[in-house]
């Protein structure tokens, strides 16, 4: 059964009633649909139930019951994290019936274009730097999806005139069959998130279903220094506009130009460059001149630039945003400075790549608090950079042992492994306690997880807040 071109009348399920759950119902009861949604949560659990039912949109909380999910249901909208085991999804699948995730609903319902970013890390960042280059080149700008606003809730918003700039997981993406954005951004591909796709053949077409229904009119902006995003390369439509740190691209794209200038430490000053179709060459800022710190997030800033400037803007209206963007919160985000010891809240950082790609932005010795939700990762790839940045690892969750091994592996002396003691927040304090005694004037306290914080904490962002309060206390 197909996606119905329009939702009057038409029977629907939305699973799950997180925020995107509770938007993607109420747009489609204003679309017309017969909407029932369920969770699995008790109903003292769902405080948002009360508002959907007085809209007149069916609420059933406790479970999946049997008859949820029967031939007359047209179309199911689940929440991303579901599995596609789950009992009412493997039902609807079985039937027939569609099932999408709140991101194919908000393109089908769309009235502007939209700008879709994804990747394994650097996804927030780029998202909001976009926003604030479009902002910059006079654009009209609607940031959501992943980062927090949900698309459905923009895609209502916008009009003709708007860009709609939106934030996508490879959860969100693997549930969509029509989304067609005009801007497509790969920013880049790590292993993660394989106890939810299972293989990395999974997670990475999940994420190439950016592309997978850009036409010859769309752009594709990709990581040319990714080798999983170059292997996309032949099966993309869209007219390519790559951006790479370490070649200077000869077709159109984004790139970092090195120029000899006199005085400078290495003789070199490296410049952010666009270049269009006929060849033309726009210098945009210094790489030094970025606002935020790190190798990454100057690949970020490259793919932010080749997207903006794919949605219109004119690449001298850029330099601005590019110098004075000073990240978003849980993104090695500066914290304070305690006893001379600065820390930084890198809550984000729920693999190992961003974990590597975060030391790899520090200059000064490092005492790294990490650990987590144990995903089954051995985070060996932790080690080299562990051996040449870190002085002290305290770690703490379900992986404590595991990262410890790697820094046993690193040569570290100065190890410590937190039980968890009264609460998941008493347990961050006692390991930032640990962490600062171990902190000297001039070291780095870091809070880069290399994992999910589903074993302690609700979300990143309750670990990052929790880290940051603490350290204010210190």
């Amino acid at each position: 059964m197909k996606h119905p071109d329009e939702y009057r009348g038409r029977q629907t399920v939305v699973l799950g009633l997180a925020k995107s759950g509770v938007q993607v119902a109420k747009t489609l009861h204003r679309s017309g649909a017969v909407v029932t949604v369920n969770d699995r949560k008790t109903r003292e659990e769902c405080p948002e139930a009360s508002e959907l039912e007085a809209l007149g949109i069916s609420v059933v909380c406790g479970g999946h019951p049997e008859g949820l999910i029967h031939p007359g249901v047209e179309l199911v909208v689940k929440n991303p994290g579901i599995p596609y085991s789950a009992p009412p999804v493997a039902k609807a699948l079985e039937l027939g019936i569609d099932v999408v995730t709140e991101v194919e609903v908000a393109y089908r319902i769309a009235k502007a274009p939209i700008i879709g970013i994804t990747g394994s890390n650097g996804k927030t960042t780029t998202t909001t730097w976009i926003g604030k280059m479009l902002e910059a080149a006079g654009l009209a700008p609607i940031v959501a999806g992943n980062i927090g606003t949900p698309l459905c809730a923009a895609a209502e918003e916008a009009e003709q005139g708007n860009v709609l700039v939106a934030e996508l997981s490879s959860f969100q993406l693997k549930g969509t069959e029509a989304f067609r954005p005009s801007v497509a951004v790969l920013l880049n591909v790590a292993e993660t998130h394989l106890d939810y796709h299972g293989t990395m053949e999974d997670y990475v077409s999940s994420k190439a279903k950016l592309f997978a229904n850009q036409t010859e009119g769309d752009t594709a902006v990709i990581n040319w220094d990714d080798p999983v995003c170059r292997e996309l390369v032949p099966y993309i439509k869209a007219r390519l506009l790559p951006f790479s740190m370490t070649e200077e691209l000869r077709t159109a794209g984004v790139y970092v130009q090195p120029a000899y200038v006199p005085n400078v430490q290495d003789g070199l000053e490296r410049y952010v460059v666009y270049r269009n179709e006929a060849g033309a060459e726009h210098r945009i800022v210094k790489t030094s001149e970025i606002g935020l710190p790190g190798r990454f997030n100057v690949e970020n800033a490259l793919a932010a630039v080749a997207a903006s400037v794919a949605a219109g803007a004119a690449p001298e209206s850029l330099a601005g945003p590019l110098r004075s963007f000073r990240g978003v919160e849980h993104r090695l985000e500066f914290v304070a400075v305690k006893r001379g010891v600065a820390y930084y809240n890198n809550s984000k950082a729920t693999n190992s790549k961003a974990t590597v790609m975060a030391l790899g932005a520090l200059d000064k010795p490092v005492v790294l608090l990490a650990g987590g939700l144990d995903r089954g990762s051995d985070y060996m790839e932790l080690l080299p950079v562990i051996k040449e940045k870190v002085k002290a690892v305290v770690a703490i969750g379900q992986t404590k042992e595991k990262i410890g091994r790697v820094a046993e592996l690193a040569g570290l002396s100065d190890i410590v492994l937190v039980d968890t003691v009264d609460s998941a927040a008493e347990t961050l304090r006692t390991a930032i306690s640990q962490a600062a005694s171990l902190a000297e004037d001039g070291d780095i306290v870091l809070l880069s997880p290399a994992c999910a914080s589903w074993d302690m904490f609700s979300s990143y962002e309750e670990r990052g807040r929790i880290f940051k309060e603490a350290v204010h206390t210190l």
